[in-house]
């Protein structure tokens, strides 16, 4: 099962390579997770995502956070953050500019299991440094992930894993986006998982999809 789930997600990762290389506006996004567990009560939040226009290549945006995350209990947990993005946009006559975003944020997670079902609900409150602009944003993120193989998400657990996340400003326009994503993934430990799927990013104007790749890992500190 271990061999199938590995050639499964190698499988997605070299069709979305063969299907996206040439130029289009789908994209693609590798994404790493990290959390690293002191005691308890306390934890430390990493993450790392390259985003492209097309499959690796030609940089949409690169964006690193860091968190400190304090456990309630097992199944909620407060967090208060700091992110990097930086960025390169195109207009409309394909010139290029480069964007640099410092943030803030905060967060709640509540997390929910129904046998083999896991949901997970974060509430996040983000203070976006622009440069020349000042913004606040609210976002809702629910998660769902279904072991498939296993009674729950245990090490050798082949799973579906699929999210909903909505984008609002404080200010106007108020609807700033939404992400729509479904994936498989395969549990190696419970220290590591991977899964590839893709999301559809919904905007005001437009709409566009990226393939994830995506690594969740925990350590210990």
């Amino acid at each position: 099962m271990k061999k199938s789930a590995i050639i499964l997600l190698l499988a997605l990762c070299l069709q979305a390579k063969q299907s996206f290389a040439q130029k289009s506006s789908f994209g693609n996004w590798l994404t790493y997770f990290g959390t690293g567990k002191i005691n308890e009560k306390w934890s430390v939040w990493t993450e790392a995502q390259y985003r492209s226009y097309n499959f690796i290549s030609d940089r949409e945006q690169l964006l690193l956070r860091v968190a400190g995350i304090y456990n309630l209990n097992p199944n909620v947990s407060v967090a208060q953050g700091y992110g990097f993005i930086s960025g390169r946009n195109y207009n409309a006559a394909g010139t290029v500019t480069n964007t640099t975003e410092h943030r803030l944020y905060q967060q709640l997670i509540l997390k929910q299991q129904f046998g083999r079902l896991n949901l997970l609900h974060r509430y996040r409150i983000e203070e976006r440094f622009l440069k020349n602009n000042f913004r606040v944003r609210f976002r809702y993120f629910l998660t769902a992930n279904v072991a498939l193989n296993k009674p729950t998400m245990q090490s050798g657990a082949v799973y579906f894993s699929a999210y909903n996340e909505i984008f609002i400003h404080a200010d106007r326009p108020l609807f700033d986006r939404d992400r729509l994503y479904g994936g498989a993934g395969y549990v190696f430990s419970n220290k590591f998982r991977a899964e590839a799927g893709v999301i559809t990013q919904m905007q005001e104007s437009r709409s566009r999809g990226q393939f994830n790749v995506i690594a969740f890992h925990n350590f210990n500190l």
